[in-house]
């Protein structure tokens, strides 16, 4: 086999074809054209100085230092400057937009769905023996385990083993709601009787619960929750014609 290979234009859209990627990028097109139009329309526009200011945070957020680290991620994405400049423009029109049509929604959406976004820290193991997880609960409870001792020698993922089972902060409307009927009526700490879902028996340890704040991380994860929400409406009114006859 020769020790060069050509790749041309057509052999990456049949490898998209192939990878059956189509769907989603034509997705990704409408997507683009919806919030160009949208944004337009609301007189929306993207300033030099921002363009400017957000690519610089692009490259620091990518970790491209130097001019030579950036051109080498270009070359690497087959892109131009111009395509650089699109791709940051295209970011920044998205949070304008979104805060154009979502700014004054955000919080009475918050206080709306406050319970949903209640949190909780716990620790958490899933078992397939329902007996044996009676069996554990029973040990951790009479002191002969510790929950640690459990997810060290029960749980299969090496990092959540490692940490014992601890999941972090989960929020409310993440959990199953046989779960979290139980996880958020515990009197934290507390081991709360195995719970069988279809995932299997979990074995689960409520370290605390935390009360629900709008803070800016959740400020942003509502804003691109509801402009998910709007953009697939908004797609579902417009009927995509597709001119690639020639790709079949």
């Amino acid at each position: 086999m020769s020790s060069t290979i050509t790749i041309t234009n057509e052999n990456i859209l049949q490898q998209i074809k192939l990878s059956c990627n189509i769907p989603k990028i034509v997705e990704q097109i409408v997507n683009c054209k919806v919030i160009r139009y949208t944004a337009e329309v609301a007189g929306i526009k993207v300033e030099t100085e921002e363009l400017q200011k957000a690519a610089d945070l692009f490259r620091l957020m990518n970790k491209l230092t130097s001019a030579e680290e950036t051109w080498t991620w270009l070359e690497k994405h087959s892109l131009s400057l111009d395509d650089f400049e699109e791709i940051v423009y295209n970011g920044i029109l998205v949070n304008k937009l979104s805060q154009h049509l979502f700014r004054d929604k955000i919080e009475p959406y918050f206080f709306e769905h406050q319970l949903d976004y209640a949190g909780v820290i716990m620790y958490e193991v899933v078992l397939d023996d329902e007996d044996l997880a009676l069996e554990l609960f029973y040990a951790i409870k009479e002191g002969e385990m510790s929950f640690y001792d459990v997810g060290h020698k029960y749980i299969q993922d090496t990092e959540l083993r490692r940490s014992g089972g601890y999941k972090g902060m989960v929020f409310r409307n993440s959990l199953k709601p046989e779960i979290s009927a139980a996880v958020f009526t515990a009197k934290p700490p507390e081991l709360i009787k195995p719970i069988l879902t279809s995932k299997g028996v979990h074995l689960i340890l409520v370290e605390e619960i935390i009360q629900s704040q709008l803070n800016d991380k959740l400020y942003q994860e509502i804003s691109s929750y509801l402009f998910s929400e709007w953009l697939k409406q908004q797609i579902s009114k417009i009927e995509v014609i597709k001119h690639w006859n020639d790709l079949n």
